[in-house]
């Protein structure tokens, strides 16, 4: 097979531009932008170099947020953003070479869900400092207006999450790699994805029920959408990971089970994720009606998730987080 130069940063603006999502980004995209960089980043008072808060700054995390809720009112949109960057500074904890051990990831996990099952009062060492203060800012207006069933939901997700992040944590302390298969099903944890699909109802005031929420069509768009925008990132971080996440990335997992160069792993891993793409258009074109009580929530929610692909796919190629996601070349 002959190598031409193509970089992944090319394979990723190919991808954008065979996405038939269409793109959305809120109008309070900049003005919370601003808010985060100028008001909550500094009030943390985070432990960081002034190089690591520019480059903190620099991520955007708020346009994210507006790519995926771009309905949402600014005074929500900020609720999403500090959410957000919670999440995203847990993932800079466990990615790092200094980064979280396992027990010290189990631990943050377990008070974390305790927090957003109620118990905000308690005090505990997994979760103290910055982190806790942010967290417990950001769940305030979520806690006060959702309903528990939504909350509870909301919880499970986050357990998820962190379930898949300590699951991680330990493999690459054992220094096992994950096959294809063992990678995908753990990838649609660490991502958080799921995180983000409830939080539309937070946006809208409209909560699903649990039976419809978790019906079988309305679960595999989601798997389907977080496959999309998981292997997507893939791509962004393979630099990163190659050196930081002991296999932990689906073209790391393919150029090693399917013993190829890693150039021809990164094709592979895009014709998967165009393949995904048709089976998510199809997918969320199958879903039927479930009644004129529900329709406008079931919309939401496919949405959110549509949202969450075409939110990633812009947000990584304009964010500085996947800067250095260039070098490695894709065959031809």
């Amino acid at each position: 097979m002959r190598e031409e130069s193509v970089t992944t940063g090319e394979v990723l603006r190919s991808l954008r531009a065979e996405c038939p999502i269409p793109a959305r980004l809120s109008p309070y995209a900049e003005r919370v932008q601003g808010w985060l960089d100028g008001e909550l980043l500094p009030s943390l008072d985070l432990p960081l170099s002034a190089a690591a808060h520019q480059r903190l700054e620099r991520a955007r995390f708020a346009r994210y947020a507006a790519r995926l809720y771009p309905d949402a009112t600014e005074a929500d949109l900020r609720v999403i953003t500090a959410l957000f960057t919670w999440f995203f500074l847990v993932d800079d904890l466990c990615d790092r070479p200094d980064r979280l051990t396992p027990d010290d990831v189990r631990a943050l996990r377990n008070e974390v869900v305790i927090l957003l099952r109620g118990g905000a009062r308690l005090r505990h060492t997994g979760l103290t400092g910055p982190l806790r203060r942010l967290l417990v800012r950001a769940w305030r207006e979520p806690r006060r207006r959702m309903p528990a069933r939504w909350r509870n939901r909301f919880a499970d997700a986050v357990a998820h999450h962190l379930d898949g992040t300590w699951r991680e944590a330990a493999g690459k302390a054992a220094g096992r790699r994950p096959d294809v298969a063992g990678y995908v099903e753990l990838r649609r944890a660490t991502s958080a994805a799921y995180v983000s699909y409830p939080l539309v109802e937070f946006v809208t005031g409209r909560p699903l029920p649990d039976p419809v929420y978790h019906h079988p069509l309305l679960t595999r768009v989601a798997d389907t959408g977080n496959d999309l925008l998981s292997w997507y990132n893939d791509l962004a971080s393979l630099e990163r990971d190659r050196a930081t996440s002991g296999g932990h990335n689906l073209v790391l997992a393919i150029a090693a089970e399917e013993r190829v160069p890693l150039e021809v792993a990164v094709d592979l891993a895009a014709d998967r994720w165009r393949e995904s793409m048709r089976r998510f258009v199809a997918l969320r074109a199958a879903v039927p009606s479930f009644g004129p009580a529900l329709d406008e929530a079931v919309t939401d929610h496919l949405d959110v998730v549509a949202n969450a692909v075409r939110g990633t796919v812009d947000w990584t190629l304009e964010s500085a987080r996947y800067a250095d996601a260039h070098p490695v070349r894709a065959a031809g």
